[in-house]
């Protein structure tokens, strides 16, 4: 993320700081290279070693209390406004910040909801509950959560670019893709093929390379999240890809369905053809009601009753996630009132949110169909980020 991001997002936290009458919120962390609150990356932009406070505050102050010999680094990037420097003892500097500032709330970044909320370890908020000892300031402690969660979520432009750009990158890939597939290739060629174009294209991968791409192809495949096999394709396969790019500091996950004609065959079997029609209009009902204020439950709703009413199986996930600096990034999710979801389900969404809508539906005797689209929230609606897959694509 470039430091004009960075310095975007601090000023858009000090925002909702006064959106959500916080007084301070601070992210105390330590020898980041080897374990990183994962809002670090777009409030600060560079490691610490020593333990170290990045405070914003709603009055607008924005304050690094850090080890002296990493002042200068926070200093040349211009984030903080202010750089305080310790040699011996982090705890001074730090309570008498707290107590000029005199706060009624502080947030820090824990979660009983959202990972990306929850970066503050176990022992540091013990270190740090120590340091506020006796001060009051221990009691009055809230979670960072809906901060972090907005600031996560509500996309600025420049973000906003950055990840159509990336999503028109994948589409690309994807069309060589197309190009490629052919019986007798297994899975693992596939994948093998769009590492090496995404590497020569110098993007890295939107997760980890064993299951990025995730290529499926014929009935019964692997689980959604597995990687891909040496299984060949087939004449009569319906084959998907579920993949995504590293950009510019942002991340791109999109899915695409072929089918491979038999020979005699001009198009695909009906039931092929039902399956992705159900996919591809499921998808557009969601886009057609989603907008700020509605919950991802009553998203998941939409998709999982069309496609459970067309006469197939409920898909075993949620409809979709928010993507941003992480392929799953933000607080609302599109999630079932499932209880591994948490609140995410039950959180009305915002714009300049982007969510992915993915559900996917099995095709007995031929694999699986299933799309995955991007969009993001207007004031009244959303607008697709991706090109959405109207038609099977047949090889």
């Amino acid at each position: 993320m470039s430091l004009e991001i960075i310095k975007e997002k601090v000023a858009q936290a000090v925002d909702i700081l006064n959106e959500k009458n916080i007084d301070m919120w601070v992210t105390f962390v330590q020898e980041t290279k080897v374990l990183k609150d994962p809002i670090m990356d777009m409030t600060v932009g560079d490691h610490s070693t020593w333990k170290s406070a990045f405070i914003i505050n709603k009055d607008g102050d924005t304050t690094a209390i850090v080890g002296d010999m990493e002042l200068e680094n926070f200093v040349k990037s211009g984030v903080y406004k202010n750089i305080v420097g310790y040699l011996k003892s982090f705890k001074e500097p730090f309570v008498e910040y707290v107590k000029k500032k005199n706060p009624e709330k502080i947030a820090i970044n824990f979660s009983v909801n959202s990972v990306l909320s929850d970066g503050l370890t176990h022992g540091m908020y013990l270190l740090l509950m120590d340091y506020l000892k006796g001060t009051g300031y221990e009691n009055k402690i809230v979670s960072a959560e809906e901060i972090i969660s907005p600031l996560r979520g509500r996309k600025s432009d420049k973000e906003l670019a950055i990840m159509q750009e990336a999503v028109d990158e994948t589409l690309k890939i994807f069309d060589m893709v197309t190009d490629y597939i052919k019986p007798g290739l297994s899975e693992k060629d596939i994948a093998d093929f769009v590492l090496k174009v995404t590497k020569g294209k110098g993007f890295g991968l939107a997760w980890d390379e064993e299951t990025c791409p995730a290529v499926f192809t014929g009935p019964n495949p692997s689980n959604p999240h597995s990687g891909p096999t040496d299984r060949k394709i087939e004449k009569g396969h319906l084959i998907n890809m579920d993949f995504g790019i590293y950009y510019k500091g942002y991340c791109s996950d999109l899915q695409r369905t072929w089918y491979v004609l038999k020979d005699g065959e001009s198009k695909a079997p009906d039931a092929v053809q039902k399956g992705f029609d159900v996919i591809r209009d499921s998808i557009q009902m969601v886009a057609d009601a989603i907008k700020p204020g509605v919950t991802g439950v009553e998203m998941d709703d939409i998709a999982r009753n069309y496609i459970i009413k067309n006469g197939y199986p409920e898909y075993p996930h949620g409809l979709g996630h928010q993507v941003g600096k992480e392929v799953h990034d933000g607080g609302a999710g599109l999630f079932p009132r499932w209880e591994k979801y948490g609140n995410a389900p039950f959180l009305k969404l915002e714009e300049r949110q982007v969510f992915t809508i993915e559900p996917r539906l099995p095709v007995e005797g031929y694999g699986v169909s299933t799309l995955e689209e991007e969009v993001y929230l207007t004031k009244d609606g959303c607008k697709f980020i991706s090109n959405p897959q109207k038609e099977l694509i047949l090889v």
